[in-house]
């Protein structure tokens, strides 16, 4: 004999709560199924596995019989496919650069769901993020797409509105800086590049409603700099202000510079 785990799972319902209706609401099944389960089991079995009247239902001696075996086999059933469930596969969280508010954000979403595993991935900010999202090679990602562009596609929805500051470089030990206005920058070329050789819209769009009428060029690609050694040096060497996130991590030999007028936001 061969009896199907979903049978003995209906009959177990049955018994306990001794309620059809409670019973189907418990498996998330239609009552008259329920009924069918039953009624299916007891053929197979044989036997009248519950008296049923209009006020009550409740056990036969064989349905007594029966509901300590379905209990066993029923928990070597979710045993077994305990054991060969498909471990998760880690979602993989684009924060688009290191040392930004995004990682407090993932570090927050850990402590929520433990269970979970949560991978840090650093791609290019939304914008190139998009194609990765979209051919399923990372799931989630931080940033603002360019030019305000509907994303196609995948979901998105607001997580933070950042504000923009204007790091500069110079040679020395620190000083104290005033915030500095979009139209009185340190030089009259921004770097934009943070890092990238190629920087995405969502950024360069941003500079250019923020910088439009007020002289402001961008200044040419460089090199892509990994790690914070290598952006110093390239600082020190070019010379250019770079526009920064507020969060952007401290830099030896830097200022940074609040942009105060106007206040940029970047949702």
């Amino acid at each position: 004999m061969s009896v199907d785990p979903r049978l003995l799972r209906s009959f177990t319902a049955v018994a306990e709560e001794l309620h059809f209706t409670r019973a189907a609401a418990r498996l998330y099944v239609a009552q008259q199924a329920l009924s069918r389960d039953i009624r299916r089991l007891e053929r197979e079995l044989g036997a009248e596995l519950f008296v049923r009247t209009t006020r009550q239902v409740s056990l036969t001696p064989d349905g007594e019989r029966l509901l300590p075996y379905a209990r066993r086999v029923l928990a070597a059933h979710d045993e077994l496919s305990e054991a060969f469930r498909a471990v998760p596969r880690p979602l993989l969280v684009d924060l688009n650069s290191p040392d930004l508010v995004h990682e407090r954000v993932l570090l927050r979403a850990r402590e929520l769901a433990p269970e979970q595993e949560l991978m840090a991935r650093y791609e290019s900010g939304l914008t190139g993020a998009v194609r990765e999202i979209l051919a399923g090679r990372i799931d989630t990602s931080f940033g603002r797409y360019g030019g305000s562009t509907p994303v196609s596609g995948p979901g998105s929805t607001p997580s933070s509105s950042g504000t923009s500051r204007w790091p500069s470089s110079f040679r020395g030990p620190p000083a104290r800086r005033p915030a500095r206005g979009a139209a009185r920058p340190a030089r009259r070329r921004a770097d934009l590049r943070r890092g990238r050789e190629r920087p995405h819209p969502e950024w360069t769009d941003l500079a250019a409603r923020l910088f439009a009428g007020r002289g402001i060029r961008i200044a040419p690609p460089a090199p892509l700099a990994v790690g914070r050694q290598e952006f110093r040096r390239l600082m020190a060497k070019h010379r250019h202000p770079v526009l920064a996130v507020v969060g952007f991590p401290p830099m030896p030999d830097c200022v940074t510079r609040p942009l105060v007028d106007p206040v940029p936001s970047r949702p």
